[in-house]
């Protein structure tokens, strides 16, 4: 009979175990020796299948289960276990047992819980936990206001969250990195670089995750500028570029329209993973470089990386944008023959795309009636979209009905049904879809367009004259106006949906928000450098146009991204080829 080992004997084993195997091989000799209850023993057990051994939790809340008088660690433990795993609202439920238990939670606690409430999202418990927290006077702990923060900055309560960050004394370099990662996910850019700058004048380091985020909502802005000055702040700081920030590097190059900066990353990399391919494919594929997006793919192949459902997201948009249709079909059947993928409904609408682009609308309307899942009204706009260019006015009008009635709450499809009337002539008609529109349907987003000077972002809307440089701004759009008269500009008025003169549409063209980005770009850049604005919808026919004819006039390369692409205008051309 083996002898028995003794606590500290059976904690050093507990230490050196990697597989729960050995765990239950040292239960079952405590059972032998009857120290089940060995309340620093059981703690051990219960910590290192919880947390050490990921994946085990479920064992780890047997034994705790099997335990008379488990103490807060145990407690906190099994919690943390749960926070950490598949099951996170097991921690939440937990911790109501512990207080029905006549246990008092403690710091740890409340931050395990917390990251159990952020994971899931769960609001309302996070505020019950806010309370708690105060109530018993943790309030005043960075760790707890840091978790506080987190939460409420996941659950998209940023108002909540700037309170609590200003309120602290002394917030720490977390502090900072969750308020600035926490306005990048909500979509609060300006924000986030507003208080990532804050950072650096109070000299707080930036972790990876920070300069992921920040380096993310560079790219979403459009600011190169800002956005190599924080690549070259990794370089000087020494920061590891691991495949995480060399991804969001390339992502934001290629959304700041600089190619060859993301390529340059992305083949510096030591690893790429799916993600990173399939974001460089993504970059060749918003530029139109359809060809080059295809030997990516093919390289990626190449190197043994299995390719995902967003790489062919990426790939099948890249053969829309190119109007490669063929080659696209092909991938497209690829996905499930070779990779066993279940094409899924953004995959539909890249083929729907690709169709519509190339004025296959017959195809591209039997491809959605013959799709083995429903069309969302997503595929149906594409369509109804490529019946008013390729001028299919039955099927538009057929389309136009079906779109309103699948989704009668979204102001863009009363725009583009209107539109689609418009084209047709009938003004009553376009009266009749914008008073539905008024009863039924929110606010239309407006379009705006930004331009970054000197590390400012600078945004735009239509007719805007809220910019303190409103007076230049206007003398150089009249300046734009004449030499574009010069050489022969002829306005085209088919994109302006109302029923007025032509005069007063070609004045409301005149304002749109790029020409006022451009306008300013050509008063605060050297001659001869390139502009780049972003706008958040599709440019309109006649500023494709125009901006095609300023590319030229002033001697500058432009480049537009809208919603649908990558806009490079140069000398009176644009790389979209009027394909777009």
């Amino acid at each position: 009979m083996k002898p028995m080992l003794d606590q500290g004997s059976l904690v050093a084993a507990i230490k050196r175990c990697t597989r729960v195997g050995d765990l239950k091989a040292i239960q079952a000799h405590m059972v032998r020796a009857n120290l089940t209850q060995d309340t620093f023993l059981t703690s051990k057990l219960i910590e290192s299948s919880a947390v050490t051994l990921s994946g085990h939790v479920a064992y780890a809340h047997r034994i705790f289960s099997c335990t008379h008088h488990p103490n807060i660690f145990m407690w906190n433990t099994i919690i943390r276990g749960y926070s950490i795993s598949d099951s996170p609202i097991t921690a939440i439920a937990l911790y109501r047992d512990m207080f029905l238990c006549g246990i008092s939670p403690n710091s740890y606690t409340f931050g395990f819980v917390l990251k159990a409430c952020c994971k899931l999202l769960r609001l309302c418990e996070g505020q019950e936990l806010h309370s708690q927290i105060v109530k018993v006077g943790l309030d005043f702990e960075t760790p707890l206001v840091n978790g506080l923060i987190k939460l409420y900055a996941a659950c998209g309560c940023m108002d909540y969250a700037c309170v609590m960050f200003d309120e602290m004394p002394e917030p720490d370099s977390a502090s900072w990195s969750t308020m600035v990662s926490g306005y990048a996910q909500n979509g609060q850019a300006v924000e986030a670089l507003k208080l990532f700058r804050e950072m650096q004048a109070e000299n707080v380091s930036s972790d990876a995750f920070t300069l992921a985020s920040v380096v993310g909502v560079c790219g979403d802005l459009g600011a190169l500028d800002l956005g190599k000055w924080v690549h070259s702040y990794m370089d000087k700081e020494g920061v590891k570029i691991d495949v995480v920030l060399g991804t969001a590097l390339v992502g934001m190059y290629s959304k700041c329209g600089s190619l060859d900066n993301a390529l340059k990353v992305f083949q510096g990399m030591a690893e790429r993973d799916v993600t990173a391919w399939s974001t460089m494919i993504a970059g060749y594929a918003i530029h139109g470089h359809g060809e080059k997006a295809l030997q990516l793919f093919d390289a990626m192949k190449r190197s043994k990386t299995i390719p995902n459902c967003v790489t062919f997201t990426s790939v099948l948009s890249a053969c829309s944008h190119s109007g490669l249709v063929e080659k696209g079909h092909q991938i497209f059947e690829t996905m499930w023959t070779e990779y066993k993928i279940t094409p899924q409904i953004k995959h539909y609408g890249c083929m729907v795309d690709l169709f519509c682009r190339a004025g296959m609308v017959g195809h591209a309307h039997k491809f959605i009636q013959t799709m083995p899942i429903e069309p969302n009204v997503v595929l149906w706009r594409t369509l109804l979209g490529a019946c008013k260019t390729h001028g299919y006015k039955d099927l538009g009008e057929h389309i136009s009905r079906k779109i309103l009635k699948l989704d009668p709450s979204s102001p863009e499809n009363y725009v583009l049904v209107s539109n689609v009337y418009a084209s047709l002539g009938r003004w009553s008609s376009v009266c009749q879809v914008r008073s539905l529109m008024k009863d039924k349907a929110p606010k239309k987003q407006h379009g705006w367009s930004s331009i970054e000077i000197n590390f400012m972002v600078h945004k735009f809307i239509m007719g805007d004259e809220s910019h303190p440089e409103r007076e230049k701004i206007y003398g150089m759009l009249h300046q734009m106006a004449r030499k574009l008269k010069q050489v022969g500009h002829v306005t085209s008025t088919v994109d302006v949906l109302h029923d007025i003169d032509e005069e007063e549409k070609e004045y409301a063209l005149g304002l749109h928000s790029e020409r006022l980005a451009i306008a300013y770009g050509l008063l605060h850049t050297p001659n001869g450098s390139p502009i780049r604005i972003v706008k958040n919808l599709r440019v309109c026919r006649d500023c494709h146009e125009v901006i095609k004819l300023i590319s030229e006039v002033y001697n500058r390369e432009i480049i537009v991204r809208d919603r649908v692409r990558f806009h490079h205008f140069r000398e009176r051309g644009c790389s979209c080829n009027d394909y777009w």
